[in-house]
Parts: structure tokens; C-alpha cells; sequence
């Protein structure tokens, strides 16, 4: 059996941190402590689900682009799942960056896609690997952090966006992973969420938690 606690690093942690900075100091970084979130479940076999984002922040720095089009963010966080029973469980955490657009409306739970109240939304049902977002007014694009690389049933390379656990609890931690975003001239919010599937011997469902919003700068 898998041990209970399962750490995975996102593919594209940086290796350098990111320190704390005032406020107000031109081309300063500004840290954005987040309060995380938990959501609890119950799957049709009784299995308790809860999903939890904790550790979570946000640190907006000077853009490379040095104009209001750009935006680039460093994010931190940890994505957990505690079970009551033993169960199988892929966890898929990622961001929704939404330019001059509501995304606090996506809701608590289940499902693959994001959606917001604003039908000019860009829909990405599988979302895309990597932090690096172009987008226009009243767009919203959903990202995985995870690229973890595994053979397929062919021996051929193939990527994932999500780590697979066994038992009753893992988690999934990313810190300093990069938001970038670029096209978007008005007020632009990214908000962070972790799917979780969880597959017993008679139950199936996919539990989603999802973070607060906060500003891109």
C-alpha cells in the first residue's frame, strides 16, 4: 500500500524562492497571503471525501512584457484528500485565469469543466499544462499544474496532468509555479481548485474544492 502521505512536486517548480516584499515600492513583488479552502462529500457507497487547498499564496512580480498587458504571478499551495475507507484517487490541481470576467461563479463541485455566468467564456475541457495564458476581455482559460511523465500501454512517452494515490489520504504540492498572462488590458483574477476522482469498488465521482479569487495586479 501506497504510504498515506504522497508528495509530488509540479513540473515546473522554480528552483529559486520568491521572497517577501513591500508593498508600494515600484517594481516591487507583492505577497498575497490566500486562505485555501475544504470541501466534504459523500460518495453513493458512503465513502467521506474532503477535499482541502491549504498553504496557499500568491506573489505578484514586475512582468517581463513591462506593460499593462502582461501579468506574472508566482503561486504556492497543497492539495489534499483525506478518505474514510481505502480507495483509489487521481488528484488534478490547477488554476482558472479569467480577464474582466466573474470567476467566482464556477461553483464547489464535481466535473472537468469550468464555467462562469458569461457566455463569452473560452471553454477548456481538459484543460491546458503550463501557466503561460493569452486572453481577451470576458475569457476564462483553466490550466493543470501537473506534467508527469509515464509510459503508455505501448511503451511510448505520455504526460498526465494529475498524481495517482492508493489508501486513505495524499497530496499534491506545488510552490512557486508561474502565471503568466498577456493580452489583458482591464482587471484580470486567477483562482485556484483541485479535482480529485475517487474510485471505490462500487462508487465513482469526481470531488472539486475550489480557492478564493485574487487579483493578477
Amino acid at each position: 500500500m501506497i504510504a498515506p502521505k504522497t508528495l509530488v512536486r509540479a513540473a515546473f517548480v522554480a528552483a529559486a524562492s520568491v521572497g517577501l516584499a513591500t508593498t508600494g515600492v515600484a517594481g516591487a513583488d507583492t505577497f498575497i497571503p490566500l486562505p485555501g479552502a475544504a470541501i466534504s462529500e459523500s460518495l453513493g457507497d458512503g465513502t467521506a471525501v474532503t477535499v482541502r487547498i491549504v498553504g496557499e499564496s500568491a506573489t505578484i512580480s514586475p512582468s517581463m512584457g513591462a506593460t499593462p498587458l502582461h501579468r506574472n504571478v508566482w503561486v504556492s499551495a497543497s492539495a489534499q484528500v483525506e478518505l474514510s475507507a481505502p480507495a483509489r484517487s487521481k488528484i488534478k490541481p490547477g488554476y482558472v485565469v479569467g480577464c474582466q470576467v466573474n470567476i467566482a461563479g464556477g461553483g464547489t463541485n464535481g466535473g472537468a469543466n469550468y464555467s462562469t455566468d458569461l457566455s463569452g467564456e473560452r471553454q477548456s475541457a481538459g484543460g491546458s499544462l503550463g501557466g503561460n495564458l493569452s486572453l481577451g476581455p470576458g475569457q476564462a482559460e483553466k490550466f493543470y499544474l501537473l506534467d508527469l511523465e509515464a509510459p503508455d500501454a505501448f511503451g511510448s512517452e505520455s504526460h498526465r496532468p494529475f498524481s495517482s494515490l492508493a489508501g486513505t489520504s495524499g497530496s499534491v504540492s506545488w510552490r512557486n509555479s508561474t502565471i503568466g498572462l498577456a493580452g489583458c488590458a482591464g482587471y484580470a483574477q486567477a483562482r485556484a481548485f483541485a479535482e480529485v476522482e475517487v474510485e471505490t469498488a462500487t462508487a465513482k465521482e469526481v470531488v472539486t474544492v475550489w480557492g478564493q479569487p485574487f487579483s493578477l495586479g
